[in-house]
């Protein structure tokens, strides 16, 4: 079964970023690399932190390999555009992993105008016994040098590097929702309220549009894209979601620019409970292809759906995440917390999948048993090692004494970003400025 839906599942390490009242240091995304060895984090104060999984060693077999900070950098800084006299803030969208070639890593951070792509290596050996130059730098006097040299490689202490090797810029007028890396690893899309671009990891100067959904006249917009993904196995196709409700996927061999999709995924309305709320709800705030790359979930503010990419007139799989909180929709819309954007992720095997509530909570789903689980990410309630107790919420009589209350739910403690390791039962949870890293028990 997937991990959580039991209750084997304990707290392997908790990271808190810095100070906990302090904006920028909340966490606003959460990826792991291709191999799970890796795990990066963006922040709202521009930076990225990478944790590096341990090695497991033979007397500490329990830990499985604790993952600790292995690099941390400002990847994006505060700018502003003089022309709309605008300020570009410094909080990192999307972070992308590029599969790894050599020693060194490569990732895409993008802020809400701009893309980079660093390198992140290692450097372990300095060069010593320079003929020009003395060990500290200072050039040597030449009339002085009476023997040649041969420099020799000696041990340092490690140093991480992050170095950014390209900047892609001013290619978006509207601010960046998503960035996606193609199946081809040689190009990856970058999709705005309006717009997709298409993306050569070498050419920083120019991007192909494939999408365009602004209208002649900007009176007569009813919608904007709200995510956007490439297939994982096919690189011609990829799909967008947007703020209606829908799915289009898009194949790139039909046309250069994909104004007609080729496959609309949308499920019809229920009349009878259509409200004030239908359309903000209907909203998809994220997209995911399944590993395999038959199946996609979309995310909207009170379900997960699952749709077969051969079925376009409804989703296989439907997931109620917080249905409890219909009843609030009125005070959730006061309080702004009904235009939340909570994110869903895949196990490595397709078989559960996870996404954010609040109070802190994550919902798990056993596509396999239908079984799900409600756990709770938070300092209070979890120590190192410990197992996490399922939790439930209370939707009206009595109430037991495991079970919270829908009015005693805290919206201020919401959890967005969630990512799952690509071949481990191991997943990582923001919530505002801490990470948490959860494993399923060890036997």
């Amino acid at each position: 079964t997937g991990i959580g839906i039991g209750p084997d599942t304990g707290l392997l390490y908790s990271y808190s970023l810095k100070c906990p009242d302090t904006k920028p240091d909340i966490i606003s995304t959460v990826e792991f690399n291709c191999s799970g060895e890796l795990l990066a984090t963006g922040d709202k104060g521009g930076r990225v932190v990478i944790f590096q999984r341990e090695q497991e060693s033979k007397n500490r077999l329990l830990s499985r390999g604790e993952y600790n900070v292995y690099s941390t950098f400002q990847s994006h800084e505060p700018e502003f555009d003089y022309l709309k006299s605008l300020e570009i803030e410094e909080k990192i969208n999307k972070i992308r992993w590029l599969p790894q070639q050599n020693a060194a890593h490569f990732l895409l951070s993008a802020n809400d105008k701009t893309i980079k792509l660093w390198k992140i290596s290692e450097r372990d050996k300095r060069a010593e016994g320079y003929n020009l130059k003395d060990e500290d730098g200072r050039l040597r006097d030449q009339f002085r040098i009476t023997t040649l040299r041969v420099p020799v490689l000696m041990p340092m202490d490690l140093m991480v590097e992050a170095s950014p090797r390209r900047i892609f810029a001013n290619a978006h007028t509207y601010h960046i929702n998503s960035i996606s890396v193609n199946s081809d690893y040689e190009t990856y899309l970058s999709a705005d309220d309006l717009r997709i671009n298409l993306w050569h990891l070498e050419i920083t100067d120019r991007s192909f549009n494939i999408v365009d959904i602004k209208p002649a006249n900007m009176e007569e917009l009813t919608e904007v894209i709200t995510a956007a993904e490439c297939h994982p196995h096919q690189c011609n196709v990829f799909v967008y979601s947007s703020s209606k409700g829908t799915i289009r996927l898009c194949d790139t061999r039909a046309a250069a620019l994909c104004d007609r999709h080729s496959k609309f995924f949308e499920e019809p309305e229920d009349p009878s409970s259509r409200s004030f709320f239908s359309e903000i709800i209907s909203s998809i705030s994220d997209v995911k292809f399944s590993h395999s790359g038959r199946y996609m979930m979309t995310r909207d503010y009170l379900s997960v759906k699952v749709w077969d990419l051969n079925m376009e007139n409804r989703p296989v799989e439907t997931y109620q995440v917080h249905e409890y909180l219909r009843s609030k929709l009125c005070s959730l819309y006061e309080n702004d917390c009904i235009f939340d954007k909570f994110e869903c992720c895949w196990n490595g095997s397709d078989s559960a999948i996870m996404t954010g509530s609040y109070n802190n909570f994550f919902r798990m789903f056993d596509r396999n048993t239908r079984r799900d689980i409600t756990l709770e990410a938070s300092r209070e309630n979890s120590k190192p090692r410990a197992m996490l107790k399922p939790r439930k919420v209370c939707t009206g009589g009595k109430r037991k004494k495991d079970e919270i209350s829908v009015d005693s739910l805290d919206f201020n403690k919401k959890i967005l970003h969630t990512a799952w390791h690509p071949k481990e039962n191991v997943i990582a949870v923001a919530a505002t400025n801490n990470l948490y890293i959860f494993q399923d028990k060890i036997n």
